[in-house]
């Protein structure tokens, strides 16, 4: 089963296990090859609609909140089930309005091997108190490229996917 494949199955596992009331919409629902990224999208209160600028902000966060106590156990139950059915690790998040809050997330470390002028980029975050360490330097490097090329890197994952198809209804050897 390839990637795209195993995120429709996680997706359609997900959206008829999780109780219809904690979300609106459908389930955002990211794989790669260690975990399995859940975000649900929370309704609005209706008191955020009736103020504005900080006490918005707190309102959305409250709720957010909220919902992130309310539904631990269970939460924690059903990532129990799925890790066990499908092999990965269970991260849960929200959005709500434009707020978007990870719960829990995965941290893996990646080796890599950096020439010097690589390495002089993460010293000098370090050194300008960008970052704590080269590796938090590097990761905070990884965001912002993420950021500045969301749009190339959605048409390159969704080439991937072609690929991965096209691997997939091509001879077996």
């Amino acid at each position: 089963m390839n990637t795209s494949e195993a995120a429709e199955e996680l997706r359609g596992w997900f959206s008829g296990r999780l109780p219809e009331a904690w979300f609106e919409g459908p389930l955002d629902v990211v794989l790669d090859r260690e975990e399995v990224s859940v975000v649900g999208r929370l309704p609005e209160p209706a008191t955020a609609a009736e103020v504005a600028g900080a006490e918005r902000a707190g309102v959305i966060a409250g709720h957010i909140q909220r919902f992130r106590e309310d539904t631990r156990e269970r939460r924690v139950g059903i990532a129990r089930e799925a890790e066990e059915r499908f092999g990965y690790k269970v991260s849960w998040g929200v959005q709500c309005g434009d707020e978007r809050e990870m719960f829990t997330t995965l941290s893996v470390p990646v080796m890599t091997r950096l020439r010097q002028h690589e390495r002089r980029v993460l010293d000098t975050l370090v050194d300008a108190g960008v970052a704590r360490s080269r590796s938090d330097a590097l990761a905070w490097c990884v965001r912002l490229v993420g950021k500045n090329t969301d749009e190339w890197l959605s048409e390159l994952r969704t080439a991937l996917q072609h690929v991965e198809r096209a691997r997939a209804a091509g001879p077996r050897a």
